[in-house]
């Protein structure tokens, strides 16, 4: 339980240990119920196409408390695989993303930043966590030069 109250639904667990034991999936997107009393899994996909999954994001979507649909956060990790530059080899890390464009709601972002952490204790083996407020903060190369601590090639 987070401190707003938000639950973690078990398929949010079960989602992702389908993406990090059976790569089943290459992503999956979470979002808080419309009563923001549970975060869900809205998506998971095994789509390749980084540009699909951060147009998912951007253009993520929630209902604010006067019943405006306006921006919304969501939560997501993303199985990066990535080749080492030195040559050595392949590696996969397993990323947490926190989407919280700066021109959504303040309701929507306030809870989903006091729920972040309910749903990253469940997650367990997550390589690296990135804050994004804006679309330039999902652009592949930045994030893939985080997540590789710059050993991508």
């Amino acid at each position: 339980m987070s401190q707003s109250g938000a639950s973690v639904a078990q398929e949010c667990i079960t989602a992702y240990n389908d993406l990090k034991l059976n790569k089943k999936f290459k992503y999956i997107i979470y979002k808080l119920s419309d009563n923001y009393k549970e975060i869900v899994v809205e998506e998971s996909s095994n789509d390749k196409d980084w540009e699909n999954f951060r147009e998912k994001l951007i253009s993520a979507t929630s209902t604010r408390a006067q019943g405006k649909v306006g921006k919304g956060p969501r939560y997501a990790v993303y199985d990066f695989e990535y080749s080492l530059a030195s040559g050595d080899g392949v590696r996969n890390k397993i990323a947490f993303i926190a989407w919280s464009p700066d021109d959504a709601g303040i309701q929507p972002k306030m809870v989903y930043a006091s729920s972040k952490e309910a749903l990253k204790r469940t997650l367990t083996g997550i390589a690296t966590e990135l804050q994004a407020n804006d679309p330039d903060d999902i652009e592949y190369d930045s994030i893939i030069k985080t997540v590789s601590k710059g050993l991508a090639g």
